[in-house]
């Protein structure tokens, strides 16, 4: 047995992809699916600011398309939005403050119901989190995994929208992060019946560190492929 780090690359078969958004922009991504089943359900990941450095690649999405498709039968969809670069490449378009992004997620959402990808979920992570509940009510979705969720661009009108969706919603909230921390979050996202609210201690906004990536990886487990959790520590 060896033991899953952090540069762990587990065996998947990994398409490159281009999805066409309805303002017309080619939008740069990957497909990581099981090597030998049909997947249990999907990730559509939502990265974080592009203007900060968040992109397709950011590390815990990266981690997630490593080793979600071979140890709990996930498909991960990673893309950049609009204007976004990454080692697959650069999206076209230019940052639209997470409003032109309306349209990337909805191509996302588009690319993965037209290749019979199952029970889809979004995964997003701080700005990923406002595209989420901002753009992500749609019929195809089964719910949404929020990673630090800053609540600034999405507004309280915004969580309302969400609980009238009635699509479950957890947010996983690290103890120290720079925007929005447990107490507060909890608060905010009593508008959301159906939210579930994880604080974890002693983690960060950037989730830096093994453990806090596989307290992550352990939670989107728990509520999208159940039957994989909890996720093993080693493999052979």
């Amino acid at each position: 047995m060896a033991e899953i780090r952090a540069s762990t690359v587990l065996p998947a078969r990994r398409t490159d992809i281009e999805l066409q958004t309805a303002d017309g922009l080619k939008l740069v991504g990957e497909l990581a699916v099981p090597e030998d089943r049909p997947p249990v359900a999907t990730l559509v990941c939502l990265h974080p600011l592009p203007t900060a450095e968040g992109m397709m690649d950011s590390h815990v999405l990266r981690k997630a398309s490593y080793r979600l498709p071979a140890l709990a039968g996930l498909a991960v969809l990673r893309f950049n939005t609009r204007g976004t670069s990454s080692d697959r490449g650069t999206s076209e378009g230019e940052f639209g403050e997470g409003e032109a992004e309306r349209y990337d997620v909805a191509a996302a959402l588009e690319w993965a119901e037209y290749h019979d990808l199952p029970r889809t979920w979004l995964l997003g992570w701080s700005f990923g989190t406002e595209l989420a509940l901002r753009w992500g009510r749609d019929p195809l979705v089964e719910g949404a995994i929020l990673l630090s969720p800053p609540l600034h661009r999405a507004t309280d009108a915004d969580l309302d929208a969400w609980a009238e969706f009635g699509r479950p919603l957890v947010a996983l909230v690290p103890e120290r992060d720079d925007y929005l921390r447990p107490p507060e979050a909890r608060e905010r996202f009593k508008r959301v019946p159906q939210a579930e609210v994880v604080g974890v201690d002693g983690a960060k906004h950037l989730w830096v560190g093994e453990p806090y990536v596989r307290i992550v990886l352990n939670e989107i487990v728990k509520h999208v492929a159940p039957e994989a959790y909890p996720l093993p520590t080693e493999v052979l």
